[in-house]
């Protein structure tokens, strides 16, 4: 079962690192939040996959796949369709490329997903939402009908509204406010 406080506690452990950063987006700040710290530990991923597919089951709709941009979200789509099998519950996973192969069918999409599945994005941490909004892109290119965006954490700089203004909806595990931090003023 999720246990939302065991999550956290690992967050702040393992995860979180304060100091002078640079963020994916360029933008500069004062603490990262490392999610392979989580997502590639035991406990850290089954915890993710656990929260996350319980937030998928909140929908209106059940999707048919979760997926999100290689390499973040590889072991987060993983955790998740396992959870899901664990659970009865039938779901495929899909990953998509930053680059399209050089080779074989130079495709972007990897997975057992077919135009017109409805399928949730997943995310490790969401700053600007820029790398989601990428997978989307790509996603939808290949036909397939994002619902959602879900992510361990949400930073609270603007990822929610990118989405929101392109028409998605962001779920998110914690917010950066749940570790007692404010998101920088603009």
């Amino acid at each position: 079962m999720y246990d939302s406080n065991e999550l956290k506690q690992l967050l702040l452990d393992r995860a979180l690192k304060f100091g002078d950063f640079t963020l994916a987006s360029g933008k500069k700040a004062k603490y990262y939040c490392d999610g392979k710290q989580i997502t590639l530990s035991s406990k850290g991923v089954r915890l993710v996959g656990e929260g996350m597919l319980k937030l998928m089951e909140e929908e209106d709709e059940f999707p048919k796949a979760v997926g999100g941009m290689s390499m973040g979200a590889d072991p987060i789509v993983a955790s998740i369709i396992t959870m899901a099998d664990v659970q009865d519950k039938e779901l495929k996973g899909f990953l998509v490329r930053k680059e399209a192969k050089g080779h074989g069918t130079n495709k972007f999409i990897e997975g057992p997903v077919q135009p017109g599945d409805t399928v949730v994005i997943v995310e490790d941490v969401v700053t600007t939402g820029g790398s989601s909004l990428k997978a989307i892109e790509r996603a939808e290119e290949f036909g397939l009908k994002v619902k959602t965006v879900i992510a361990i954490l949400d930073r609270m700089e603007g990822g929610r509204e990118a989405f929101e203004k392109a028409g998605y909806q962001l779920k998110s595990l914690f917010t950066i406010r749940d570790f007692g931090l404010e998101p920088p003023q603009d």
